[in-house]
């Protein structure tokens, strides 16, 4: 049953989110304590005397910022709303599920944990700053309030988890252990929220009603080729430091519910469709990497395909 879900919870979660889109939209509130709670439970999970911050890490991180600021002000000039998706699409920190998927693809879970780590760490205190220059949350407010508005509603949705998690160590073995084994909690918790973001997503198009269909499949193709790119030069980048999977999964992978609440929290909820379409693209990849890897593995056991 676990392995059906984890299958198919993917498209009957943004199925579900879209039929019901008006119903479930309301829930929205619930995202940042979602995010919270998944948060938590993946740091308990993860093993700190395993992580490593290495130049591999740096340069990725670099790309991440770097990257989303030049996306921007590329895309700017011709159309900001596009700007902004494509933009938050490579500002998103690494998704809490990555170093799963690199450990099924045969790549070092330790290397991807502590780029997700500190991805989703640094994101709290770079973040408001975006954020704040692009999307002008607050009208009429300076730029240095503006952001230090956003780094207090972002910093306790990242931070906090991270800090309870180990305390939680220090306090209390025994509970420490029971989180770190119901890891399937966050996988449905992930459910619920990208069943309540997208929801959100799809009532806010549907409601624009001005016939932005020729914006809204840009938004969609640049998402994919910035998913595309995004894993390739992951890749390229890890081949040079023996961490190919890992580079792909630390650049590619995304937290896209994350994204999709920032976006539509403090910048054009239009630009949501963004990170909505990513987290398809992403798990399409993702599938076709986990084939493959099936397909290769089963040709090595069996050279005669038989």
């Amino acid at each position: 049953m676990q392995k059906f879900l984890e299958k198919y919870l993917l498209p009957v979660a943004m199925f579900i989110g879209i039929v019901f889109n008006r119903p479930l939209s309301i829930f929205s509130w619930a995202t940042p304590y979602l995010l919270f709670m998944m948060l938590f439970i993946t740091y308990s999970r993860i093993s700190w005397k395993d992580i490593r911050l290495t130049k591999f890490h740096y340069i990725l991180l670099s790309i991440q910022y770097v990257g989303s600021a030049a996306v921007y002000l590329a895309l700017k000039p011709v159309n900001e709303i596009i700007a902004q998706a494509a933009m938050i699409c490579v500002l998103a920190p690494t998704a809490t599920s990555a170093p799963v998927v690199a450990g099924l693809l045969g790549g070092s879970i330790p290397t991807v944990a502590a780029y997700s780590i500190m991805s989703n760490l640094s994101v709290a205190f770079i973040a408001p700053a975006f954020l704040s220059a692009v999307g002008h949350p607050l009208p009429g407010m300076s730029f240095a309030l503006s952001t230090w508005y956003i780094f207090q509603n972002v910093v306790p949705i990242l931070i906090l988890p991270f800090v309870f998690a180990l305390l939680l160590q220090k306090i209390s073995a025994k509970a420490y252990q029971k989180v770190r084994s119901a890891q399937i909690v966050s996988f449905y918790l992930w459910a619920v929220a990208l069943t309540i973001v997208v929801s959100k997503v799809a009532r806010f198009v549907i409601e624009q009603n001005e016939g932005n269909f020729r914006l809204e499949i840009t938004i969609s193709v640049i998402a994919l080729a910035i998913c595309l790119c995004q894993f390739i030069l992951g890749r390229r980048i890890g081949k040079r430091f023996d961490r190919i999977v890992a580079g792909g999964q630390g650049l590619g992978q995304k937290n896209t519910i994350l994204a999709i609440w920032l976006t539509q929290t403090y910048l054009n909820p239009l630009a949501s469709l963004g990170p909505g379409m990513y987290v398809l693209w992403q798990n399409v990849v993702n599938s076709y990497q986990i084939w493959r890897k099936n397909r290769n593995n089963r040709q090595n056991s069996d050279p005669n395909g038989k």
